[in-house]
């Protein structure tokens, strides 16, 4: 394993973070009715936002 897979799993690590950071955010800004009706935030890690270190040590794996 060189350093550059360690690199590109990091990279893919944050990439994946900002997707799901982003993708609350939006959820997070539809109208509370809406909200309703789809079930969001299903659990209370959905409301704490994407954690970049699990995400990276997830992408470990």
């Amino acid at each position: 394993m060189s350093i550059f897979d360690e690199i590109g799993r990091f990279g893919a690590a944050l990439k994946k973070a900002r997707r799901n950071s982003r993708a609350i955010r939006e959820m997070n800004a539809l109208p509370p009715e809406l909200q309703k009706d789809i079930g969001w935030p299903a659990a209370l890690d959905a409301r704490s936002g994407a954690h970049f270190r699990s995400a990276y040590w997830k992408s470990l794996r």
